[in-house]
C-alpha cells in the first residue's frame, strides 16, 4: 500500500479570501502535478482532504486526474495543529490512499511515520507537492519512496 501525502496548492492571501481558496499558481501547480501522477500511472482508492476549501480544491483536482474508486471525502484529523498520531492509527496499510492537508500537519505526520517522533522532520513539502509513503513488509516501517514537488530547489 502506497500512502500519498499532498500539501494543498498555494493559495490566495486571508486579506483577499477570509477562507483561501487557491490562487491562480496554486490552480496551476497542481493541475500540472496531479497530471504527472496519472502519466506515471498514479492510483488511489480515495483521496481524503482536510475540509478547508483549499484542501478541497487541491483534493478536487488530484481527483479528476486520478479518478479514485470512493471518490473525494473531507475527514477530520487533517487541520494544521491536529494530532498526527490520531490520524495515523487511522491509516488502513491495505489500500493505496490520498490525504491532503497543511503544514506543519503533513511533515508531522510523515516524521512520525518514519521516526516515531513528529518532531523530528524528515521532508520539507512544498505547496502542491505529492510525497508517497510505503510501509515495508519486511520490518513494517514506513519509507519515502519519491516525491513530486512544482519547484526544484
Amino acid at each position: 500500500m502506497s500512502l500519498y501525502l499532498v500539501q494543498h496548492g498555494r493559495s490566495l492571501p486571508k486579506t483577499v479570501d477570509p477562507d483561501p481558496g487557491l490562487s491562480p499558481e496554486g490552480l496551476a501547480e497542481v493541475e500540472r502535478i496531479a497530471g504527472v501522477a496519472r502519466g506515471y500511472g498514479v492510483r488511489v482508492r480515495a483521496i481524503v482532504h482536510s475540509g478547508k476549501k483549499r484542501a478541497l480544491q487541491t483534493a478536487a483536482i488530484m481527483g479528476a486526474a486520478l479518478i479514485p474508486a470512493e471518490g473525494i471525502q473531507p475527514r477530520e484529523g487533517l487541520k494544521p495543529l491536529d494530532d498526527v498520531t490520531a490520524l495515523a492509527a487511522w491509516v488502513d496499510t491495505a489500500e493505496d490512499l490520498m490525504l491532503v492537508g497543511h503544514l506543519p500537519f503533513m511533515e508531522r505526520l510523515t516524521a512520525w511515520l518514519i521516526t516515531g517522533s513528529a518532531e523530528r522532520p524528515v521532508f520539507r513539502f512544498q505547496n502542491g507537492g505529492i510525497v508517497c509513503l510505503r510501509k515495508e513488509p519486511e520490518t513494517a516501517r514506513w519509507v519515502i519512496v519519491w516525491a513530486l514537488m512544482p519547484h526544484i530547489g
